[in-house]
This record gives C-alpha cells, structure tokens and sequence, in this order.
C-alpha cells in the first residue's frame, strides 16, 4: 500500500466552521479514515479530524499559494 499524505491527526483546539460537502467526498473521507487508522495502527479518523489537516496539506504544498503569501499585498 502507499503511504497516505497525512500523518497522525494532532489534538488541537478547534474553531467551529460548517461546511456542505456532496455525498462523495464525505464516502471518501471515510475511506480515507479508514486507510489512516490503519496506516497508524490507531481507530479511523472521522471525517471532521481530516479535513483540516488536508486542507493545511494542500495549502502547504501549493507553490502559487506560498509565493503569493510571500508577496506583499500592494
């Protein structure tokens, strides 16, 4: 199997945030729990515990977003 992106989910204290997502991605955010449990010998990560570090993920590694955040807003 590969090895997924994330890493064990961090405990943190959280700031509330609702969001819609389509049936789909909410099937393969458990999915994706799933596999991460596994992956780190821990139960399955709900869905609500991946999407922030995902969404740190993604924007960590975004290049287009880091040279920007790097740019002084004119």
């Amino acid at each position: 199997m590969a090895k997924l992106k994330l890493g064990a989910i961090e405990d943190e204290k959280p700031v509330r945030l609702t969001v819609e997502l389509p049936a789909a991605v909410h099937r393969d955010l458990v999915a994706y729990g799933q596999s991460l449990g596994r992956e780190t010998g821990q139960s399955a990560v709900e869905p609500t515990k991946l999407i922030a570090p995902m969404l740190a993920r993604f924007m960590a590694t975004d290049r287009a977003f880091a040279r920007g955040r790097k740019t002084p807003a004119e």
